[in-house]
């Protein structure tokens, strides 16, 4: 089995108890109101915004023997850079302040996973960082055009306020081609284990941003 696949078998609980949250069972059981589809926007920004400069400081901290995933991190960087725009134009065209979603504080769920990413990258090993890739895109392509669809259906929304769940749905399917063929290229036990533990650590925590969404 190869390390992608072993990976996705091993996070397979916290995936599904991430999916059980209430947010996203409310969504595809049409129990979605708008608030909470702009509130999930909130959160979204304030996460997404930190991706660039995450991936800038994995960049940074590789080593030479990682040289191969410093240019695919480059790469990464520029499909990433301004998405965070994205999703204050969507919140705009779901008839919200997009500037008041700019200037506001995270929810402590979502500054927690932050901080975690940022402290996992800087203390322990940049490595681990792809188990939290993994997580949110992942969980994305799951389940973003579906969520996309009957949010705009329930919510008679215009497409223009879906810009950010539409980017992360089925048009990113070679996006996680190429997630998949990067983590396969992970060959040491350590390296291994510590993305798969990382991903077990997001799946929680990632639970725990969509969990406050509804406060």
């Amino acid at each position: 089995m190869s390390f992608y696949l072993q990976l996705q078998s091993d996070t397979e609980s916290e995936r599904q108890a991430l999916i059980g949250t209430e947010m996203i069972q409310r969504t595809f059981n049409g129990e979605i109101e708008l608030a909470d589809y702009a509130r999930f926007l909130g959160q979204a920004y304030h996460h997404v915004k930190h991706t660039v400069p995450l991936l800038m400081s994995v960049g940074a901290r590789l080593g030479e023997d990682k040289e191969w995933l410093r240019s695919a991190v480059a790469e990464y960087i520029e499909e990433e850079i301004g998405h965070q725009e994205w999703i204050l134009n969507d919140i705009a065209a779901c008839g919200f302040d997009k500037e008041k979603v700019r200037n506001s504080s995270p929810n402590f769920e979502t500054e927690l996973m932050v901080s975690y990413a940022y402290d996992l990258v800087n203390r322990i090993n940049p490595v681990g960082f792809f188990g939290m890739v993994l997580v949110l895109e992942g969980t994305s392509v799951n389940l973003a055009d579906s969520a996309a669809d009957r949010i705009k259906n329930l919510l008679s929304l215009p497409e223009r306020a879906f810009s950010y769940l539409r980017s992360h749905g089925s048009l990113d399917q070679e996006h996680i081609k190429f997630l998949e063929s990067l983590i396969d290229r992970f060959d040491d036990p350590e390296d291994q284990q510590l993305i798969t533990r990382s991903a077990q650590v997001f799946y929680r925590l990632y639970r725990g941003v969509f969990e406050s969404v509804k406060h």
